[in-house]
């Protein structure tokens, strides 16, 4: 099966090379710019004055061909889909991120683990409802 995605616009970011991208994008104070492309800016029609957004990006300089990966709390590998490793067939991340500011097709936002020049696959809104999982003790 075949399908495919384009970008909808550009993150840039502080984080240049891998190494400098934090582990989490929750844990960094870091300020990142989303660009959306002009010909999807309408779609940001209603998003202003979300608190918080789902970004969905394509880790460009990540390696696909990765099926196991060792998370730095770990003592051994795992299957790359029990991780958070951008390594891997399909190399999507998502992050919640603090919305700061939006000006036109640009959001400034606060909370992203993205290198400079990700390319941008999606953006939804954040609801705490929906995407905040009460104390569950079967959730991971």
């Amino acid at each position: 099966m075949k399908f495919w995605a384009k970008a909808i616009g550009v993150i840039h970011s502080p984080f240049k090379v891998p190494e400098e991208a934090p582990q989490q994008g929750a844990w960094s104070e870091a300020i990142s710019e989303i660009e959306v492309f002009e010909q999807f800016a309408a779609g940001l029609e209603g998003l202003q004055g979300a608190s918080h957004i789902l970004v969905l990006y394509w880790c460009h300089r990540s390696s696909r061909e990765m099926l196991h990966a060792k998370p730095p709390h770990e003592e051994r590998p795992k299957g790359v889909f029990a991780t958070r490793s951008p390594h891997r067939p399909n190399p999507i991340a998502l992050c919640v991120a603090k919305v700061l500011e939006m000006k036109g097709r640009t959001l400034k936002v606060k909370g992203l683990d993205a290198l400079d020049g990700s390319p941008l696959i999606d953006l939804k809104p954040y609801y705490r409802e929906l995407d905040a999982l009460p104390d569950d003790p079967e959730s991971t």
